[in-house]
């Protein structure tokens, strides 16, 4: 039961869900619209991914210290995950952006054509998601996020 105490872990788990629920606000601000499916949903603003790993080195420096091999190896794991949130992931979401545009007109163009059968539009295809990766600044924030969390959390606990 030690490990429902290990901080880090505890602040990594609370950056998470911080940074999940404060994007449907952010998306509200942005677009008036409440989209409840962000809570789940990767991609975004802040980074949850972000929050998560600066919130887990942040614990990490805290119960061990910045120059303990434990905290080098958190900061180097939370360098390389924020690093593919923005290049890789990034890359794969907006590649998924122009295939499911290259599906959508090759089904208008099969309907326009041969006459689409009479088929529910989920039937037809399955699109590839979209919002894979973050933007530098969605990062950034994700980044800030699991900082301030996990400071937030050991003032409240210390």
């Amino acid at each position: 039961m030690d490990f429902l105490f290990n901080f880090p872990f505890i602040a990594s788990l609370i950056a998470i869900f911080f940074a999940q629920f404060v994007k449907v606000p952010i998306q509200y601000l942005a677009t008036r619209k409440i989209d409840w499916s962000l809570l789940t949903s990767t991609g975004g603003m802040p980074s949850s991914h972000s929050a998560a790993v600066t919130a887990l080195s942040t614990g990490v420096a805290f119960e061990t210290g910045i120059d303990s091999p434990i905290f080098a190896v958190s900061a180097v794991f939370a360098i390389i995950t924020m690093f593919d949130a923005t290049g890789v992931r990034r890359q794969a979401g907006e590649q998924a952006i122009v295939l499911n545009q290259l599906v959508h007109d090759f089904h208008k163009f099969l309907d326009e054509a041969k006459g689409w059968p009479n088929k529910p539009e989920q039937e037809k295809r399955k699109e590839l998601k979209e919002l894979l990766g973050h933007k530098p600044i969605e990062v950034f924030f994700g980044g800030i996020t699991g900082v301030l969390v996990a400071f937030f959390l050991r003032f409240i606990t210390s």
